[in-house]
């Protein structure tokens, strides 16, 4: 396994040999609890996940006993208040708005060109809850607490959790979850749909690897890289033929690659393929919103 930690003070990153991005947030004396400096380090993290071709799929968890405590909340009552803060160091929206730096990280794990899944080794409250929502899969240990508590800090959602996690769970529980703002075990989570599957500490990444390399180990990565993008964008279209116009764009252009006579060829010839095409080079210019990242 290879490491890649000399640049980040919040995260580590290693890379095993197959391929398989392990993200760790690293704050385990604040208990993993999300500031401006993890912010900045998550964002820069998908950029070298998504720019590097050995990496397959991303994994990520917490060191410690918690995923992630929430907000930092050494500030005290003014930990949320932009103006006291100096803002978060990233662009504004419309009319001097300061942006959600929770938003900005699930936005770019959402524009993530890798599968991103989610090893819950301890509780996950706060942003450290909404940051799970644009994961594609989600592994737990038992008994760990999760809670949308913003509301009981006088808050409102955050992270664009107002979109993603209606989807995983339905509207009635998101309301429920975020109106109450209390915490509840991963079973609780588990039955809703917010959890793929829960496992003992010792078994929980090696659970997540397992479900890492069942998704990727066979296939094509920019057929995945188009996968997750076009199924994740979908989620939001107005009508089934946006999907139908990304589904034939992108058809035409992998249907004539190399890598789809060698995934023909292999299954013909009863052995397993080997890709040549890379998502750093290969990736199809298909619609116009793949020009750049839309979560700048």
């Amino acid at each position: 396994m290879t490491s890649d930690n000399t640049s980040w003070q919040t995260i580590a990153l290693d890379v095993d040999e197959d391929g398989l991005a392990f993200l760790t947030l690293d704050r385990p004396d604040r208990l993993n609890a999300f500031d401006a400096t993890m912010m900045r380090e998550l964002l820069e993290v998908f950029d070298h996940t998504d720019a590097d071709d050995d990496v397959r799929a991303v994994i990520m968890t917490g060191r410690g006993r918690a995923f992630c405590a929430g907000a930092d909340l050494g500030d005290g009552g003014s930990t949320f208040d932009y103006e006291t803060q100096g803002g978060n160091g990233m662009a504004l929206l419309e009319n001097g708005v300061h942006r959600d730096g929770g938003g900005l990280v699930t936005l770019r794990m959402f524009e993530s060109l890798k599968p991103v899944l989610g090893a819950v080794n301890g509780p996950a409250v706060g942003v450290g809850a909404s940051m799970l929502l644009a994961m594609d899969a989600r592994l737990a240990v038992p008994d760990a607490k999760i809670g949308f508590v913003f509301a009981r800090r006088g808050l409102m959602p955050d992270a664009a959790s107002s979109w993603f996690l209606p989807r995983l769970v339905g509207i009635p529980t998101a309301l429920e979850w975020c109106y109450s703002g209390r915490t509840f075990l991963t079973q609780e989570g588990l039955a809703a749909g917010l959890f793929g599957a829960l496992h003992e500490p010792a078994g929980l990444l090696a659970a997540t690897k397992a479900l890492a390399l069942s998704m990727v180990s066979s296939s094509a990565p920019v057929s995945i890289a188009l996968t997750r993008q076009v199924i994740w964008r979908m989620a939001g279209a107005a009508h089934p033929m946006d999907a139908h116009r990304a589904d034939s764009r992108g058809l035409q252009a992998q249907g004539a690659s190399d890598d789809v006579r060698e995934g023909v060829m292999a299954f013909l010839e009863k052995r397993d393929p080997t890709f040549p095409r890379t998502v750093s080079r290969d990736l199809p210019d298909m619609w116009d919103w793949w020009e750049g990242p839309v979560f700048r």
